[in-house]
């Protein structure tokens, strides 16, 4: 195997176990999905050209690359199934065109069983890529990972029933795209561009999905601690799931907790409604075997960031992409299983005061108070904006974002999203003048939201985004952080500080580039970094 996905990477990648917890054999199933998955796309291509629109084509294609994101599914059997899956959908949409001639991956034949396919994925790995230029190489490996990250987002938003076939067409080209080996550098900075482009709109979609399903985020205080009784722990991204849970555990007994990324969902009105929605538990997703273990309830593990279980496995459930080998995985409409594991349990024996904390700041209840926010800044209450977050991750260097964030001098503002936030979610940080300093805008998936507060202000005050009082530290960890730079750079956002590594698939050359054009730099330390940004 040979991965370099993810900033935890081992130097210069991944070798012969993932730091993620994948295997060799796993690696290999996915790097040969993703190589049938362009195959699928060259076919799709092909019959969109005639006329044809698959919705089981469009929709499998995101759910098979975004399988193969980081931390999602470890379990050969099911990237089997996937593979399979691929092959079947490739071959009943070819008969339904004609005249059309194909080769590379759309016509490769799937080998049988587990070890032949193994032995076949060997073919079609990183390092085996035929592109010779070190730098073309790294473009199109910069715009497959983001698209690793795009697909999840249109996953999680056609979960919702919210598509757009543009949109899928757009994954689709450029996932052929990188097949290509006479691409041009100029070329592949723009399919790099252009899959920040097709990730806005996939942001979009699931901000329209979230929202018109669930209410806009209200600015909502969250317990930390427990209250007594049976439990349940969600954690993941998908609102779906949650909301299925709670419709399914109302009048049983049991509470229900957020774990990690979810805690942005108890600021939604549809969802916050439930009273055993009571709170959240733990951290950052590379904390849950610690918080897992001691967690008296059973375990809802929805979309990514699932590591291995340790002395819980009989507790933790998968739904949806997940897959762990020896976790019980559930459908997405029946949560039963959960529910009798957590009524088998303990649940917490007494109530615990944690503290709390705020979440809801998305972009409707920050522009709400615009008028408010425009006036402070016209009048020197808020000197600067400060967008700390992104992926978090156990890497060490991590604790820049905390200490950074303790460092803002009290006039400025932290906006803040995605798991990088629990660095420091906690933290007291006060107001201006009723304005929290500390505002968290939601999911990594709401880094729409994000972008539209920065485009509001700049209209408000007839400027820029990069003319604007604000500026960009974000930590990356996996290839939605990705998806999300790239948008940053397709929308000309400049200045933007990178940690706590810069990605190991990125070369010298591509990195001046990033430099000369758009000013990216390493993050440093706070204080210099803090000195150089406020002057």
């Amino acid at each position: 195997m040979f991965c370099y996905q993810c900033e935890q990477a081992a130097k210069g990648g991944c070798t012969k176990i993932g730091v993620c917890g994948k295997s060799d054999n796993t690696a290999t199933l996915q790097d040969l999905l993703l190589y049938l998955t362009k195959g699928l796309s060259q076919v799709a291509i092909g019959a969109r050209a005639a006329g044809i629109e698959d919705a089981d084509v469009n929709l499998f294609v995101v759910k098979a690359v975004f399988s193969t994101l980081t931390n999602v599914n470890f379990d050969d059997a099911r990237f089997v199934e996937l593979i399979n899956q691929c092959v079947a959908l490739r071959e009943a949409l070819k008969a339904r065109i004609s005249d059309v001639s194909f080769d590379g991956p759309a016509v490769l034949e799937a080998a049988s069983g587990l070890e032949s396919l193994v032995a076949q994925g060997k073919q079609y790995g990183v390092e085996n890529d035929p592109e010779t230029n070190e730098d073309l190489k790294s473009l199109k490996q910069t715009v497959i990972y983001g698209l690793k990250g795009v697909a999840a987002y249109a996953d999680h938003a056609a979960i919702l029933g919210h598509e757009d076939n543009a949109l899928y067409a757009g994954i689709q080209d450029l996932l052929v795209a990188t097949l290509s080996t006479d691409l041009t550098l100029e070329q592949c900075v723009e399919a790099a561009l252009e899959c920040g482009r097709v990730n806005i709109r996939a942001m979009e979609l699931l901000d329209a999905a979230n929202t018109s399903t669930y209410g806009h985020p209200e600015p909502t205080e969250v317990k930390l601690g427990a209250t007594a009784g049976k439990a349940i722990l969600v954690s993941g991204h998908d609102l779906k799931d949650l909301h299925t849970l709670l419709k399914q555990t109302e009048g049983k007994g049991i509470n229900i907790y957020t774990h990690g990324e979810m805690l942005p969902c108890l600021a939604y009105p549809e969802l916050k409604k439930y009273p055993h929605l009571v709170g959240h538990y733990g951290t950052a997703w590379q904390n849950q075997q610690k918080e897992f273990a001691e967690f008296p309830g059973s375990i809802l593990m929805t979309t990514n960031c699932i590591q291995k279980p340790k002395g819980y496995m009989d507790a933790i459930f998968t739904t949806g992409l997940v897959g762990w080998p020896g976790a019980v995985h559930v459908g997405n409409e029946d949560f039963t299983p959960v529910i009798e594991k957590a009524l088998s349990m303990d649940g917490f024996a007494a109530d615990t005061d944690k503290g709390t904390v705020m979440t809801g700041f998305a972009r409707n209840a920050v522009m709400s108070v615009a008028g408010t926010v425009i006036d402070a800044v016209k009048s020197g209450a808020i000197r600067h904006f400060f967008l700390v977050g992104g992926c978090d991750g156990a890497k060490p260097g991590r604790n820049y974002y905390t200490e950074f964030v303790e460092k803002t001098p009290k006039d400025t503002i932290i906006l803040t999203l995605a798991c990088g936030k629990f660095r420091f979610f906690d933290k007291k940080l006060g107001d201006i003048g009723g304005i929290p300093r500390l505002l968290d805008v939601g999911q990594c998936n709401d880094a729409y939201s994000a972008v539209k507060i920065a485009m509001a202000l700049a209209e408000a005050f007839d400027c820029t985004v990069n003319e604007l009082p604000l500026s960009l530290v974000l930590s990356w960890y996996e290839q939605k952080a990705v998806a999300i730079l790239l948008s940053l750079l397709a929308l000309g956002i400049k200045n933007i500080k990178l940690g706590p590594t810069l990605p190991a698939f990125i070369t010298p050359n591509v990195l001046n580039y990033l430099v000369e054009n758009y000013n990216i730099a390493p993050i440093t330390t706070p204080d210099a970094d803090l000195k150089e940004i406020l002057g």
